[in-house]
């Protein structure tokens, strides 16, 4: 069966490649880690009262186009 997969995978790697696409492979942080929470908090926290950030924020929240969201 292993062999089935395999094959499969391959004809199908095939096709985008003849489709023209490439396989490309990227690294992204591992979110389930304690360590990445932690990272997130401090940089939350660091922001806080910051007139940059709330100068952003606010600007996000008026050119959002959020209709039909919820």
């Amino acid at each position: 069966m292993r062999a089935a997969v395999t094959e499969r995978v391959r004809k199908h790697r095939e096709g985008l490649r003849a489709a023209g696409l490439k396989p490309v492979q990227i690294w992204i942080p591992d979110t389930r880690l304690e360590s990445f929470r932690k990272r997130c908090e401090r940089e939350c926290l660091s922001l806080v009262g910051d007139p940059l950030e709330a100068e952003t924020l606010a600007w996000i929240a008026e050119v959002a186009d959020t209709d039909g969201w919820v």
